[in-house]
């Protein structure tokens, strides 16, 4: 894949004076290119060093920020509002380029625009970096290309994204105060074991008598500490290595996908999930004038869970033999019975994009109540988890202490 670079040049303008500047672009030829658009003729074009010491940009690898699901949405509705308004398809990807907030994706949209000034069609200028625009995005500005709706295109997309975006959102409030409880009740246990449990077990010694089997517990985890948290913190990294490595294939995604849908309280949310986003992608693939066929397999890959995948796969090649989408989801136990039974009615009634669209809104609706009830229910359960955790700790290790006093009485 090209990369952006910052190119120095020198040109002439029409009325002969010399003008100097500086431009982001893939190779010298964007360069020139760029500047014959610009009314200027190439006097000499060179790439620009690097900038060295406090000028330099640092980047540390698998830290760097990548293009972010609402980085994508505005850059849709922002082009799909310019392109409404008349202006050029070049124009419209110059003022994204340069007024876009994320460095990412402003790099990305250089490169973008300087294959459609050379002649690629838009879609295909952003397929060459499918791994920072969806193949749902990419699909959808093909289709809005070809029929001539590329404005309309890019709305549902950002219209997509945004809903997307307040899922996730929705999703990650949900779980923020729970995983902040049981990382503080983690540290307050490591930090127990290390420090004061030590301390305590240099009391007892004196005492003479034989500690209760929670203290004595308690004492052996502490003595642990010392090659058990080194253990641990390295095989939380290897784990974290390996997962972001394998997270992705196959193999580990039928495995982990299922259970995600089996789990006692978040399996039911997850599958809420799954639907929603199932419905709102096929909704905006299909209003976007997508083949049926080539739709539920990008749906599919999209979707985030290997269940909901593996079905959309049997019914696309029943939907091939022939068959309508309701009859080859009847049989996927994934799919709630609701939801087969609106997808039939709409496309009995020829309205699935419509029908598909209240799916996603009702699943929506049903995700935001679930979260709700869950910190509602999550909230007294890890603070009574927090109590049980660090009062038995602190029992454990008074109970010597009690048991002295009683003999001393």
């Amino acid at each position: 894949m090209a990369t952006v670079q910052a190119f120095t040049y020198k040109g002439r303008d029409s009325a002969g004076k010399i003008v100097k500047g500086k431009l982001d672009a893939s190779s010298e030829a964007a360069v020139a290119s760029r500047l014959n658009s610009m009314g200027l003729s190439p006097i000499s074009i060179s790439a620009s060093p690097e900038g060295t010491g406090l000028s330099r940009e640092i980047t540390i690898p698998g830290f760097s920020k990548g293009v972010g699901l609402k980085d994508l949405a505005i850059m849709s509705r922002q082009m799909a509002t310019m392109i409404g308004s008349g202006l050029s398809l070049l124009r419209a990807l110059n003022i994204l380029a340069e007024q876009t907030e994320s460095a990412a994706l402003s790099k990305l949209l250089v490169l973008v625009r300087d294959d459609v000034e050379s002649g690629t069609s838009i879609s295909d200028a952003l397929g060459k970096h499918s791994e920072s625009f969806p193949p749902i995005m990419v699909n959808m500005v093909r289709a809005g290309e070809t029929g001539g709706f590329l404005d309309g295109a890019l709305e549902s997309i950002a219209a997509n994204f945004e809903k997307e975006v307040k899922l996730r959102n929705t999703i990650k409030s949900a779980l923020t105060y729970p995983v902040i409880v049981l990382l503080m009740s983690l540290a307050a246990v490591m930090i127990m074991l290390i420090f004061i449990v030590p301390i305590f077990e240099d009391m007892f010694a004196g005492a003479g008598d034989k500690l209760p089997l929670p203290t004595m517990i308690l004492v052996y985890l502490s003595r642990s500490m010392t090659w058990v948290g080194p253990l641990l913190a390295v095989v939380i990294i290897a784990f974290s290595v390996w997962w972001k490595k394998n997270k992705n294939t196959d193999r580990v995604r039928k495995f982990v996908d299922p259970l995600k849908l089996k789990l006692p309280v978040f399996g039911p949310l997850a599958k809420k999930i799954a639907v929603a986003r199932f419905a709102r992608n096929f909704s905006n693939m299909i209003g976007a004038g997508v083949p049926i066929l080539q739709a539920l397999k990008i749906v599919g890959e999209t979707s985030g869970n290997w269940v909901i995948e593996n079905a959309l796969t049997e019914v696309a090649e029943s939907v091939r033999q022939g068959h309508s989408i309701s009859a080859p989801l009847l049989n996927q136990p994934v799919f709630p019975p609701m939801v087969t039974q609106m997808i039939a009615v709409g496309e009995d009634a020829g309205s699935l994009e419509v029908m598909l669209d209240k799916i996603a809104d009702f699943y929506d609706d049903e995700v935001q109540s679930a979260t709700e009830q869950l910190t509602a229910m999550i909230e007294p359960l890890m603070i009574a988890f927090l109590g049980v955790i660090i009062g038995g700790m602190v029992i454990a290790l008074y109970m010597p202490i009690f048991g002295i006093a009683g003999a001393i009485e």
